[in-house]
């Protein structure tokens, strides 16, 4: 890995941190039980994407986006609180649907499985 790939992994795991912990302190009533998935810094440092995922319908999903979107400048400022970069990147939250499609692809295994078998190491047997 080059020593900038490196630097962004760093940069990311760190604001990671820091929003993972800022949302959870956060006391907005249209704030669902949400995750942050990730988070990826452009190389610039000038803007950051934040993947989220929320456990709840569409309505929550929409109550949680507007929640995180208010709470941006809040966030925004425990980053430059507490990480030390050149430009305090402008973040962006972005709904993150690999945990649902994980979730949708679990369902649909399980589905199969009651054709198979399924064991703890995870080897299959036909059900006859």
């Amino acid at each position: 890995m080059s020593k900038a790939g490196g630097f962004m992994r760093r940069v990311n795991e760190q604001l990671h941190h820091v929003i993972a912990e800022e949302v959870s302190r956060l006391k907005d009533p249209g704030l669902g039980f949400v995750t942050i998935t990730d988070v990826d810094t452009s190389p610039d440092l000038r803007n950051a994407r934040v993947y989220y995922s929320v456990l709840g319908d569409d309505a929550q999903r929409e109550s949680t986006a507007a929640a995180l979107t208010r709470a941006s400048t809040r966030i925004r400022a425990a980053m430059g609180d507490r990480v030390r970069l050149k430009y305090l990147p402008k973040i962006d939250f972005e709904f993150d649907e690999s945990v649902e499609r994980g979730i949708r692809m679990d369902q649909l295994l399980r589905d199969l499985g009651g054709e198979h078998e399924i064991d703890d190491r995870g080897t299959t047997s036909r059900s006859d």
